[in-house]
């Protein structure tokens, strides 16, 4: 649709072949530049809490403090040294960006710690904005992706061991060993975002009808699942 637009409105009528493949490839290229965190311009970008947050059509921005006035706390992070409050599906996560890791801000990069309790799961889920990196800190955790052909990848990943979710595709998790896990995640963007399944299917208000056909569930049953994973109710 970018592309259209731009032809629409910048490419002559007679433009030969060989100048509108190159001016498509020109595009694409533009959007997927548009498409991921820009780059920095400076060292570093200490977010300035008291001016606010700009944002933009396509970004969000933390406006920095003068240089003259950052600190090395500002790039130690210390609240990872202990789990988070797990949730109904044996999962604890702490994540963090800019927001309260002041020093990563404009770095392209965000990360998160998990824990697993003995047979917990962090449910299917995605990533829109970025491609993870899971590296086991301890334990054996049952990891993988399903890829757009709907092929899966997956496999019990032990302590040290590390896996890649790509960008944009579903993954999951599951502790299969007899002791807590310990998982460390990191992001390549700032911003990856996260969009949960079974919160997106069932509790966000698409239509009853559609989920029965699509499912094959009656609708006491997509009523269950509605109950189960009302975003006021449900703790991942």
């Amino acid at each position: 649709m970018l592309v259209t637009q731009f032809k629409s409105a910048f490419v002559p009528r007679k433009m030969s072949p060989r100048l509108t493949l190159l001016f498509v490839i020109f595009c694409l290229l533009c959007a997927m530049t548009l498409a991921s965190d820009p780059d920095p311009v400076q060292d570093y970008c200490i977010p300035n809490p008291k001016l606010g947050v700009i944002k933009t059509p396509l970004h969000t921005f933390l406006p920095c403090k003068n240089s003259s006035e950052a600190t090395t706390d500002d790039f130690v992070f210390s609240g990872m040294k202990v789990a988070g409050n797990f949730t109904d599906t044996g999962l604890a996560a702490i994540s963090v960006n800019p927001t309260i890791f002041p020093g990563i801000n404009t770095l392209g990069m965000s990360f998160v710690r998990a824990d697993l309790n003995v047979g917990g799961i962090n449910p299917p889920h995605f990533h829109p904005r970025a491609t993870e990196i899971s590296h086991i800190v301890q334990g054996s955790v049952y990891s993988g992706f399903v890829d757009s052909t709907n092929r899966v990848f997956a496999r019990v990943i032990e302590q040290g061991e590390v896996m890649v979710f790509p960008r944009g595709l579903v993954h999951f998790q599951m502790n299969v060993g007899k002791k807590p896990a310990t998982i460390f995640g990191s992001f390549n963007s700032q911003n990856p975002g996260m969009q949960k399944i079974p919160s997106a299917i069932f509790g966000s208000g698409i239509n009853d009808e559609l989920l029965e056909k699509a499912f094959g569930l009656s609708s006491k049953q997509i009523g269950t699942m509605r109950r189960r994973f009302d975003p006021k109710r449900v703790r991942f």
